[in-house]
């Protein structure tokens, strides 16, 4: 959230922030900036963890994904659609893709399992740690065989 001037975009801060009353949430939002792609998040430790997906996510199992680790949103980002102005970092048009809930079935440094249950999205879905893209960064994103 370093990057972000809050003051200078609709982009929602922090404030107003409420954990998820049931069930943690997921949101994919379509970012059309300098590169169309989509950012990917997943409540965990009271923000959005998220990652940046440069082609539509995947909705068949086989399909996989590069997923660029972004930094934290606050929850309440969840929600956002709109134009972020030019000049302002990820500057361009922001709407919601998809969002639903999930279950986080594992958890490690370098795998995360998911079951999402989304209007686009559902079924499991595993990001694992790769080298590939900027670093430790790089994630493959994509759904797996039920």
């Amino acid at each position: 959230m370093k990057k972000r001037h809050f003051q200078k975009t609709p982009e929602p801060s922090s404030i107003g922030f409420k954990k998820s009353p049931d069930k943690p949430i997921f949101v994919v939002q379509r970012h059309d900036a300098r590169k169309l792609h989509y950012d990917f998040r997943l409540e965990m430790d009271g923000v959005l963890k998220s990652w940046a997906v440069p082609k539509e996510p995947p909705k068949e199992a086989g399909t996989r994904r590069l997923a660029i680790e972004t930094e934290d949103h606050p929850l309440t980002y969840a929600n956002f659609e709109g134009e972020i102005p030019a000049g302002e970092y990820g500057a361009g048009k922001v709407e919601i893709w998809d969002r639903g809930t999930f279950d986080l079935l594992k958890r490690e440094e370098k795998e995360i399992v998911v079951a999402l249950e989304g209007e686009e999205l559902k079924g499991i879905y595993v990001l694992v740690r790769t080298k590939y893209g900027k670093g430790e960064k790089g994630w493959l994103f994509f759904k797996k065989v039920s």
